[in-house]
């Protein structure tokens, strides 16, 4: 079969509520800064009562990706559950705005479309409180094997082995992919998911996904160590290829016979950092996808991420497409 599409997204489909405050009023609300917490529907009404006027749009990780693959011209999809709601119609309209095939069935269970209130201190670190909403019901019978089958990556999000019946469609996505000789890839997502899912985790790595995207962090942590060149050759030994990100140091590429370390961009209006690891993935993904060399894989990653975190949200400013050529 010909790829439909260079690469298929699976994750939470939620809506980022993005808004600037003030460190007080996370400190009034007893929220760490800086953390990522899941609230219930209720706290994620009241902080949101309380917060001023904001940017809504698509969000979730996965999502993030695909919107950012989107902008650089690659041909891509999108499995997620979101309820026929106000928050859900956002949603829709803004992964359809840009082009994203995006065609699962809505939830019908009666809790709300997920969202995320992201508050950015004035400094651009980002506090998230969660409500997961519809999101966690995306179930194995959402994942259109031809979908997946005419896709040459499927990329998920880490935070989908949380809900059980997410976790099924992840397994599901992941078995009909490599059944189609299609590569599977993940996002780890964050240090906290990767600690309570360590050993899963590493049994993906090391067996089921080719392309492997984490933070420093949340290598150190899968590998149980603090010695960076140490998880860098653990991870070698494990996935086709593995995409480490180092914030402002830029990235680590590893592949069975080679390390390749890579430049950040120097960046001077640093606004939000938000989204940074999914543009990274975006970019990564759109030069894997086109047979680019992994040194320039990385680069794009680099690039993508650092426009993003130029000002508010997790999705890019302008066209990504055009900002490679420019800027490459």
């Amino acid at each position: 079969m010909t790829n439909k599409f260079d690469v298929l997204g699976i994750g939470n489909a939620i809506v980022d509520i993005l808004i600037n405050v003030e460190d007080d009023f996370l400190s009034d609300h007893e929220i760490p800064r800086g953390s990522m917490q899941l609230v219930d529907d209720e706290t994620s009404s009241m902080l949101y009562s309380k917060l001023g006027a904001a940017i809504e749009c698509s969000g979730g990780s996965a999502a993030n990706t695909i919107a950012g693959l989107a902008s650089l011209g690659s041909n891509v999809a999108y499995i997620g559950k979101i309820k026929d709601d106000q928050m859900g119609r956002v949603f829709d309209h803004d992964i359809n705005s840009l082009g994203i095939s995006f065609n699962t069935e809505k939830d019908m269970s009666g809790v709300p479309t997920a969202r995320c209130l992201v508050m950015v201190s004035p400094d651009a670190e980002r506090t998230m409180c969660t409500y997961l909403g519809a999101c966690v019901n995306l179930m194995e019978k959402d994942i259109d094997p031809e979908v997946v089958a005419s896709a040459a990556i499927t990329y998920m999000e880490g935070y989908l082995w949380d809900p059980e019946h997410a976790k099924a469609a992840f397994r599901k996505a992941m078995t009909l992919a490599h059944n189609a000789g299609r590569k599977t890839s993940l996002s780890l997502s964050d240090s906290f998911c990767v600690g309570r899912y360590k050993k899963e985790f590493l049994h993906l790595a090391e067996h089921e996904i080719d392309i492997l995207f984490a933070n420093e962090e949340e290598l150190l942590m899968l590998y149980d160590t603090r010695d960076i060149t140490e998880a860098v050759k653990a991870v070698q030994q494990h996935c086709e290829v593995a995409a480490i990100t180092r914030g402002a140091k830029g990235c680590t590429i590893v592949s069975a016979d080679e390390i390749i370390d890579i430049n950040g961009y120097h960046i001077s209006n640093l606004v939000d950092t938000t989204g940074a690891g999914d543009l990274f993935a975006a970019g990564f993904l759109h030069g894997y996808s086109q047979s680019l060399d992994l040194r320039t894989c990385g680069r794009i990653g680099n690039l993508a991420a650092s426009e993003v975190i130029t000002h508010m949200g997790a999705r890019p400013d302008v066209d990504l497409k055009q900002y490679l050529a420019t800027n490459l």
